[in-house]
């Protein structure tokens, strides 16, 4: 049985940079990824819909370590698995993983100090030992995509498509297209398909709030021509961390004024005659939900050539040629596209037991947003649901580091975060109101009250706790010390 320091799951985004920043950080560190899929990229690989593109700018949903060098700042899904695998190569990361390796489960053996993990490859099971698990495989199913039990689905004559499993024979070239939806992937998939289909329909129960941006950053453009590229990157990075911030804590505190100001630049954008107050006016506050992106306005410039529109109202069935609407209304169909979420998994679905006691990840407490109460030497990587993804997960990668060094200065082999505090209440994981994310938080650990159990959300407070403050917190416990050889 193969045994490393560390292992990781995932060789996706997080895991890719987990791996560089063990590497640079822990450089004694032995370790593995196990990655369940064949290809480097996660999310990135996955997702193979038209158009599929970051919702974050590259600046900072870049690793903090490798300046994103391309014109895009809001950068397509190819641009940016090349610049994922780039990372791996360039670092010596791509020879450490194993692919095809599942991980079904693990179990700690707090006598052994370490964790036993199974994973399933080609239909057989694979043991590893490791003293630390880094979780990095997300949190969503790869299995498949959330689409509801809609009635009357198996009358229709066309194709009923999921963007997790875009299917590679699909043309939509001439066709009418209906996309159930109206996050993130709705709203890059109907300007992209408008582009050939003879018309395409983003059908939605509610609006969402969409803003537009400009996909190249003329300043950090501007910026890379003149500065080494290490420090244009820094210094963009963290120009749009402290604006990103900003932005969400002033529309936190005044959420009427920035609603307007958002359904302001809809209209702007859309004109007077438009229904802005039917297809995107949110009955919901901004950031109650995350926010839709919009590239250069793409979505407002095809409902405009009328290539696209927008029918806001709830489905009674589908039919053999299309969907039938609560309201009466009848939109024919060639194709349906049920962008409606994904299925969030805890743990990344993984199996955990400590010293032969089952985890449950509803009853545990998260730790810094990334451990978990009475479970040992095992980490997960976690992105923001305000801000980019990998802002979190390079302040994660490098606490990790931090934990690993300092129980091997202090010769202890266990890190245990244990909640003392009766005074800690429970909160949900995510308090967003999607409901691919309220499906899932009955199963998901909770976060507490106060620190250390409370997750932020704040780029700014957690580098303070996670890259400066100690790491002896009176919350965190150290134990099992390293045994001492016995002399011949």
């Amino acid at each position: 049985m193969e045994h490393f320091d560390v292992v990781i799951v995932g060789a996706g985004l997080s895991g890719i940079g987990a791996a560089v920043h063990l590497q640079t950080d822990c450089p004694t560190k032995t370790y593995a990824i196990l990655e369940g899929r064949e290809a480097i990229g996660g999310t990135w690989d996955l997702f193979r819909y038209p158009g599929i593109r970051s919702d974050s700018d590259m600046y900072t949903l870049g690793y903090v370590f490798k300046p994103w060098t391309e014109a895009k700042a809001i950068a397509d899904g190819p641009s940016i698995l090349r610049y994922v695998r780039d990372t791996a190569r360039d670092h010596g990361v791509d020879s450490h993983i194993r692919f095809g390796h599942k991980v079904v489960s693990a179990a700690w053996s707090s006598e052994d100090a370490a964790w036993t993990i199974t994973a399933v490859e080609g239909g057989e099971t694979r043991a590893f030992t490791c003293n630390f698990i880094f979780l990095c495989g997300g949190y969503y199913s790869y299995d498949g995509g959330y689409t509801p039990d809609f009635p009357g689905a198996d009358s229709f004559q066309g194709r009923i498509v999921h963007p997790q499993q875009w299917p590679e024979d699909l043309d939509y070239t001439g066709k009418k297209v209906v996309v159930i939806g109206s996050g993130a992937t709705a709203v890059t998939l109907v300007p992209e398909m408008a582009k050939t289909a003879a018309h395409v329909t983003m059908l939605q129960r509610s609006p969402t709030y969409v803003v537009s941006r400009p996909a190249e950053d003329a300043f950090a453009n501007w910026l890379r021509s003149k500065l080494p590229a290490k420090l244009a990157y820094a210094i963009i990075r963290w120009r749009n961390v402290l604006f990103g911030m900003y932005f969400y804590n002033f529309a936190r505190k005044n959420p009427e004024q920035v609603k307007k100001s958002i359904i302001g630049m809809v209209r702007e954008q859309l004109g007077p005659d438009y229904d802005v107050d039917t297809h995107f006016t949110p009955a919901y506050n901004p950031w109650d939900q995350r926010l839709c992106l919009v590239p250069d306005a793409d979505l407002f410039a095809a409902l405009k050539a009328g290539s696209a529109s927008v029918v806001t109202d709830h489905i009674a069935a589908f039919t053999p040629t299309g969907i039938k609407l609560k309201s009466g209304q009848d939109l024919d169909a060639d194709i349906i596209v049920t962008a409606t979420g994904l299925v969030l998994k805890a743990l990344n679905g993984l199996e955990l037991t400590v010293d032969g006691r089952r985890v449950e990840a509803a009853k545990t407490l998260s730790y810094k947003g990334m451990m978990y109460s009475d479970v040992p030497n095992l980490a997960s990587s976690f992105g923001y649901t305000n801000a980019s993804w990998t802002l979190k997960c390079d302040l994660t990668c490098g606490y990790v580091c931090r934990l690993l060094n300092h129980m091997d200065r202090t010769g202890q082999r266990q890190a245990t975060p244990r909640r003392t505090d009766p005074s800690i209440g429970e909160q949900p994981w995510l308090d967003f109101s999607s409901g691919y994310v309220q499906r899932a938080m009955e199963s998901f650990p909770k976060q507490g009250t106060k620190a250390p159990w409370k997750l932020d959300q704040n780029y700014a407070v957690d580098l303070m706790n996670l890259k400066f403050a100690g790491v002896e917190d009176g919350v965190m416990e150290f134990s099992n010390p390293a045994r001492r050889k016995q002399a011949a």
